[in-house]
């Protein structure tokens, strides 16, 4: 029989097998709270199915706006964690931790917020033992251990490895390792052209057949690319996409992961400019509606693969429609990841920021309007820091020849 929390667990995977959104949809719905909202929680919904996922968005885009969170915030996510290193969707204050209802998005979202903020390597480094030992034998992941792996739960396990530094490559089971769980998903040569590089959320039951899922996709390009959030790379290959090469005779093999990330861009730069800079929702006898998750990680994998600059329709989409998906700026789980797109698209973020620290607790420290307007900063290769010792040194050096000068000219009759 299956519990509440199993219950939760069983929609959500239905919603994504079908293309919903994800988490950040199910935020803040307007159906009535059936759990109370913690102290230190980001938005105003009911957190049972996604408390850990949103606060764990809002806590890294706040990260990487240069806003030091309240402790009440980051204190209610790490409290969360449960001993062996997992996370659930939500447990109640004093609820003791039930190893059924951990799932591996959480914490999955949650090793990343943790990276992002800096302190506190232990929960991370029991996160990342908790995914390693929830592995599953063909190198995926499940939402929840002991189900069949999925695209969406191994592409965010892999984000989070990811950011641990913890190399994909290397965590393994029954030597499957994370690349060889996420090639499971994607579609390679044996597909259509049109289709090749998306990604199934899983494959046909009765089949085993492979069919594009557009928040697959899009939530599994990134780790395909080698990301994790937030995203900052400054890498830009300034090019279109190179779609997977299938030479005639070629083996239907899965795709390669050196050739993952470029064929995921691929797939989505075509279906993102058909689609109208966005990916939509198809259900079957129902018209598609727009998907604004599926688009938000499709412009973060297109970004991660060096690809800005297909991601720049999206990213204009995501602003223009924000407001509704983040419902006035009320949706704790969407606005994050929209700051997230932002960031990563390097415009101003100064306004997102503000609806998403409003809708938490007060911060202990916040950057300054300009400095957050232009975040994510890139990384910094040391040139920077060099040419501002040597200019100093240069006005040392100047300086004191015209006072040296001075003195001279002091002294004559």
């Amino acid at each position: 029989m299956l519990t509440a929390a199993r219950l939760g667990a069983a929609a959500l995977s239905a919603a994504l097998l079908t293309g919903a959104a994800a988490a950040p949809a199910l935020a803040d719905s307007p159906a009535p709270t059936t759990a109370a909202v913690p102290d230190g929680l980001y938005g105003k919904g009911d957190p049972t199915y996604d408390g850990v996922w949103r606060q764990s968005l809002a806590l890294t885009a706040l990260a990487a706006a240069k806003v030091t969170p309240a402790a009440s915030a980051v204190g209610w996510l790490t409290g969360q964690q449960c001993e062996d290193g997992g996370w659930p969707s939500y447990r109640a204050a004093g609820a003791a931790c039930d190893a059924k209802t951990e799932d591996s998005n959480a914490t999955a979202v949650a090793v990343q917020a943790l990276v992002a903020l800096g302190g506190h390597q232990d929960a991370v480094d029991k996160g990342v033992q908790w995914l390693k030992a929830n592995q599953n034998a063909d190198g995926s992941w499940a939402y929840n251990p002991g189900s069949p792996g999925d695209a969406n739960s191994t592409g965010l396990a892999v984000n989070a490895l990811f950011a641990a530094k913890a190399d994909p490559a290397a965590v393994a089971k029954a030597g499957r390792n994370a690349f060889d769980g996420l090639a499971l998903y994607q579609l390679g040569c044996a597909a259509p052209a049109d289709q090749r590089g998306a990604f199934a959320y899983q494959p046909d039951p009765a089949t085993g057949a492979l069919a594009p899922n557009a928040l697959a996709s899009g939530q599994a390009s990134l780790a395909a690319a080698g990301g994790h959030l937030p995203v900052a790379t400054t890498a830009r290959a300034d090019a279109t996409p190179k779609a997977l090469g299938c030479p005639d005779g070629a083996p239907a093999a899965p795709v390669a992961h050196a050739d993952s990330g470029e064929a995921a861009a691929a797939y989505l730069s075509a279906q993102l400019t058909a689609g109208g800079d966005h990916l939509s929702l198809t259900t079957p006898g129902a018209p598609a509606t727009p998907d604004y998750t599926a688009t938000a990680w499709a412009a973060l994998g297109l970004i991660q693969s060096g690809h800005p600059q297909q991601a720049t329709g999206a990213v204009d989409w995501l602003g223009k429609e924000g407001a509704t998906w983040t419902k006035g700026g009320t949706d704790a789980g969407a606005t994050a990841t929209l700051l997230l797109v932002t960031q990563a698209a390097q415009r101003d973020t100064a306004a997102l920021t503000a609806q998403l620290t409003a809708l938490g607790p007060a911060p202990a420290a916040t950057a300054s309007p300009a400095a957050a307007a232009t975040q994510p900063a890139k990384k910094s290769d040391g040139f920077g820091q060099y040419w501002l010792i040597v200019v100093g040194l240069l006005i040392g050096v100047g300086g004191g020849l015209v006072l040296s000068l001075q003195r001279k000219r002091g002294a004559r009759p």
